[in-house]
């Protein structure tokens, strides 16, 4: 793909008209309309503009791209995931999980994960079955997973939660204030020494950056990954040792070890 059909494909994406990126930029809907046709081409500073517009790295726009490769957003259906896990709930009595689910689906309706059309809901119910799998039948740990960003994303508060003291707790140490450049470091740190001292949450913290690195190609900056792999070298060595250091989970963490430094080498070789 081209240069012009790479634009093309990013700003339909974003679901921007030419007129949008246009007055983004400062120029004519005709100068979008001439990069898009491939008749010219954008300077260096329009292309670093149209990578910060469109939160992709200037290469995603310049490199052509010879061989592509049909990908997929999502592996499983959130609707049959969800299924799982009540069903699983029910035959384990998880009592907490099963309020959770439901909770958890209304909360996030009509959310997306970014730089995608896939419902919200999918990520939370993909931790739960993420944890599910390895065998973890704890009722505060599955439903965890399932409210973790609900207050961080969804204007609900820990004390409205239909669940027990302990997966408030679990939830809480799970959502991090906002920040910004000021103080990002501050906070982000308290918020991993929180977390690594509770090997539960460090649980959920792990599985939710596994699949987090897992979408880290919907369309994120070259920036935005690297400031994510140096987040996840930073603090989530001490994470999983607190799964390993609690018996029950060591299986766990030599399984959420694999996957995220898996993950973590294949970003680094590609960038």
């Amino acid at each position: 793909m081209s240069i012009g059909s790479n634009i093309k494909g990013l700003r339909e994406e974003r679901k921007m008209t030419q007129d949008q990126v246009a007055d983004s930029l400062g120029v004519s809907f005709q100068a979008v309309s001439s990069w898009e046709r491939d008749e010219y081409k954008p300077d260096t500073d329009k292309l670093i503009r149209l990578a910060e517009l469109f939160d992709v790295s200037v290469s995603a726009i310049v490199e052509e791209k010879r061989k592509t490769f049909k990908t997929r957003d999502v592996i499983y259906d959130w609707e049959h995931m969800k299924t799982y896990v009540k069903t699983t709930a029910r035959n384990f009595k998880l009592s907490n999980t099963l309020k959770a689910v439901d909770f958890a689906v209304k909360a996030h309706e009509g959310q997306s994960r970014k730089h995608s059309t896939v419902p919200y809901i999918y990520h939370p119910l993909n931790l739960a079955c993420h944890a599910l799998s390895m065998e973890i039948r704890e009722d505060e740990i599955i439903a965890a997973c399932l409210l973790h960003d609900v207050v961080e994303d969804c204007g609900v508060k820990v004390e409205e939660l239909p669940v027990n003291d302990e997966t408030k707790e679990l939830v809480g140490l799970l959502t991090c204030e906002k920040t910004n450049e000021e103080n990002r470091e501050k906070i982000v740190s308290a918020y991993y020494m929180a977390i690594a001292k509770n090997p539960k949450a460090a649980l959920i913290k792990c599985m939710d950056r596994c699949n987090n690195l897992t979408t880290m190609s919907w369309g994120l900056s070259k920036e935005r990954i690297y400031r994510m792999i140096k987040e996840t070298e930073e603090y989530y060595p001490a994470l999983l040792k607190a799964i390993k250091d609690t018996t029950e989970y060591n299986n766990a963490a030599w399984l959420l070890k694999y996957q995220m430094e898996s993950m973590l080498d294949i970003y680094k070789r590609l960038m």
